[in-house]
């Protein structure tokens, strides 16, 4: 079959190497972001003059306003948010530890009692004829990278989130100067975040592997299958995380605009709204640190799925560390082609107007994607033999170095074209969102039955590239061709991730803006980085959805393959019923987090209408509202709420495995991957044009965009309405879906073997 070129040793250098210099290169963008001062005196001669289009002074000197009590009132704004954040987080994680300590406990225990916690040597699952490491031993090792995946990923959420609230008033504060430097300030922030996600999150797998050899030694099939622990530790924090984020950035977002923008007629972002802190912490909390242990997720389960069909292909079998490890090598090249890419955004190319900001931002993706591909086709000469075998349901398949190199791009420009689809649906520079906006003039009924149809019509170019691409790598090299698309569609996470927290940075720093009572003309330069950054976080969602189903049927491959079953029959009844109950379960789930963001905007609602009721001279501005109570109600509704949702994701795989067994299982996963996947692009895209539809109409930058406005009009209302309704689908039951679809799949692979040995009690009895 022949050997790698990449010696083994090279390999051993080059994964943490690169973890290294993406941390490294994090930690630089985090100081030049530290340059810009929060305190008055340095704050008028940080930067360098001149740069990014606009001179170096100061918009507030020019006109007058005092300088030194700006700076202070966005400090302390954004101490207000930082603490509310942290705060949430905190809660949120003390819930989260409990619930990983006992699953942890669960794994221990299922995976343990598969032979009796016994102590001996067992046949290898796939090769009966060697002794490979007892069971117990496979229970303690994923029980440990469980928890490894799960801290790695809270880690990573929290340190977005800090990031994020550190940069949001710097970004406010470089507005001064022009946008081109808010831009960089933003998007710095965001790079911070992306590189430190993907390094820490490569780094810690590549060390558990090494450590976990030292025990298992050539039992590379019991090594692999311990590791996915690490994909299902990831993705459970960010089930919590999204869920819980979700519900409190959309109840205080609800909250806000119903009482502050349709009844008081008062802006977004007013200091006067009991809720504009709670929903400037929401921002963090759910887009931020939500969004990061979710691409987290994905990223170790694609890993995990794509090294446990290695482990018993011919890598593993003759120990081809190179090989074996192609799916980490992907990742490490992803992480220099990102940190190039960033330099594009940064260094290269200077924004010097609002118009060259999503242009930027959609060079980003293509540079990115552009550079990966010939990256990957260098990996794939240089880590692969020119002829391997893939493990294929019981057999192994002859598969071509070239063949995986198709694969791994298919799924990464796979990933380029749902973006774009997503953007041309979510963007207001284009017709579907015009055209919602533009039914906004007959009412809000209208405006709900555009929206609806939108989001349901943008699946069908996301769904045929995601098929295509799941085609062409089965074709090429079964489920490990899966895995791989899997992987390249997230192999430029660094990028899409910088990406993604610009947006949520960006928008708290126009509600900074104007909570500090900034002129107009910086909010509009805050407004203009707010609207690149909300077709972005679409984009960010498409990406997570596309690689949510290849992952969760790469790790279906591998659940079927590890469980020994031959074929899944749709026509046997088993199968059948959990077909159906599989495609309902993501309907279940959207009904819970809809009704929990109902709950808890209900309760803000009420709260703002307190205050604006009983506190004299609120409206007015005169006195200052409670913004610590809104707070508090958000942070105590989201972790009452996210419980039941997250019970639903992690019970399902463990009541149909025990008692209905590995068949009906296999078709409850796949039932919840067709449906889910659907639901999820359409939500996102529903909710994400409707929040586009209303900021066009508020823009009024062209003749149909002013003929629907101004702020305050009925089709104004009618727009505020929709985004409303779209709040809890774009931020909360959306971008969570993709996290069920795949929790499910990692958790029934990582309890194969017990639901193999034990499961389907049920039909056992009949």
């Amino acid at each position: 079959m022949g050997a790698s070129i990449l010696p083994d040793l090279g390999t051993e250098i080059l994964i943490p190497a690169c973890a290294v210099i993406g941390i490294a290169f994090s930690l630089a963008q985090w100081y030049l972001v530290s340059q810009v001062k929060l305190s008055p005196g340095s704050a008028a001669n940080n930067g360098a003059g001149g740069k990014n289009g606009y001179a170096d002074y100061l918009i507030e000197e020019e006109e007058g306003l005092n300088d030194h009590n700006v700076v202070l009132k966005c400090a302390e704004i954004q101490n207000a948010i930082s603490e509310g954040a942290t705060s949430f987080l905190y809660t949120e994680y003390q819930y989260v530890g409990i619930f990983m300590i006992a699953f942890a406990i669960l794994i221990f225990l299922f995976l343990g009692s598969v032979e009796g916690f016994s102590m001996k040597s067992q046949p290898c699952t796939y090769d009966l004829s060697r002794m490979c490491k007892p069971a117990l031993a496979t229970a303690a090792f994923s029980t440990i990278s469980f928890l490894l995946g799960a801290v790695t990923s809270v880690v990573s959420g929290f340190l977005g989130m800090k990031i994020a609230t550190y940069a949001n008033a710097r970004t406010t504060l470089e507005a001064r100067k022009g946008v081109g430097k808010a831009f960089i300030t933003a998007f710095r922030s965001g790079a911070v975040m992306g590189f430190l996600l993907a390094a820490n999150g490569l780094l810690v797998l590549y060390i558990a592997i090494n450590v976990f050899k030292i025990y298992y030694g050539d039992d590379w099939g019991g090594l692999f299958e311990a590791i996915t622990g690490y994909g299902l530790g990831g993705s459970s924090m960010a089930l919590f995380g999204r869920v819980g984020g979700g519900i409190y950035t959309k109840a205080a977002d609800v909250g806000a605009d119903l009482v502050g923008k349709v009844e008081r007629n008062i802006p977004e972002d007013d200091p006067r709204n009991p809720a504009v802190i709670a929903d400037n912490v929401g921002d963090n909390v759910g887009d931020i640190a939500g969004m990061g242990s979710d691409l987290f997720g994905s990223y170790a389960e694609s890993s995990c799925a794509a090294l446990v069909v290695a482990s018993i292909s011919s890598f593993g079998i003759h120990h081809e560390l190179t090989p074996m490890l192609y799916p980490l090598i992907v990742s490490s090249v992803g992480i220099i082609v990102c940190l190039i890419t960033t330099l594009f955004a940064t260094d290269f190319f200077e924004i010097k107007t609002v118009k060259e900001i999503e242009p930027s931002l959609k060079r980003q993706l293509i540079i990115s994607t552009i550079l990966m591909t010939i990256g990957i086709a260098i990996v794939s000469w240089a880590a692969l033999p020119p002829s391997f075998t893939i493990f294929n349901f019981g057999e192994q398949k002859v598969v071509k170095n070239w063949q995986l190199f198709l694969c791994v791009a298919v799924g990464l420009w796979a990933g380029l074209i749902i973006g774009f689809v997503t953007e041309y649906y979510t963007s207001n520079a284009y017709s579907p969102v015009q055209d919602v906006a533009d039914s906004c003039r007959t009412g809000a009924a209208t405006n709900v039955i555009f929206g609806l149809a939108l989001g349901y019509k943008s699946c069908i170019i996301p769904i045929f590239a995601i098929a295509i691409s799941i085609f062409v790598s089965f074709s090429f090299a079964a489920m490990y061709g899966i895995a791989v698309a899997a992987l390249g569609m997230l192999s430029t996470i660094a990028t899409g991730l910088a990406i993604d927290a610009y947006g949520p940075i960006s928008d708290n720093a126009g509600g900074i803006a104007e909570m500090a009572g900034m002129s107009h003309r910086i909010r509009e330069r805050t407004d203009a980085l707010d609207a690149a950054g909300n077709t972005t976080a679409a984009i960010g969602k498409g990406f997570a959805i596309g690689s949510a189903a290849l992952v969760s049927l790469a790790l279906f491959g591998a659940f079927v393959s590890r469980a020994a079953i031959s074929k899944v029959d749709v026509l046997t009844p088993k199968v059948f019923i959990g077909l159906l109950v599989g495609a309902m379960l993501p309907y279940w789930f959207s009904a819970m987090t809809m009704k929990s963001v109902g709950n808890a905007a209900l309760k803000m609602v009420e709260e703002v209408r307190r205050q604006f009721n009983t506190i004299p001279g609120l409206l007015e501005g005169t006195t200052k509202p409670d913004y610590a109570t809104c707070v508090k109600i958000s942070t105590d509704a989201s972790i009452k709420e996210m419980i039941p949702p997250g019970a639903l994701v992690m019970l399902t795989p463990l009541i149909v495995g025990i008692f209905f067994g590995v068949e009906t299982l296999s078709g409850v996963l796949a039932g919840s991957l067709v449906s889910g996947v659907q639901i999820a692009i359409s939500a996102s895209n529903t909710g994400g044009a409707w929040d586009n539809a209303k900021k066009y109409i508020e823009a009024g930058a062209s003749e149909h965009a002013r003929t629907l406005g101004p702020k305050g009009s009925d089709p104004h209302k009618a727009a505020v309405i929709g985004d409303t309704i779209g709040d809890p689908l774009k931020d909360t039951s959306g971008p969570s879906l993709n996290i069920l679809i795949k929790l499910m799949a990692v958790e029934s692979l990582v309890f194969a073997p017990f639901f193999a040995t034990h499961g389907g009690l049920l039909f056992k009895l009949f």
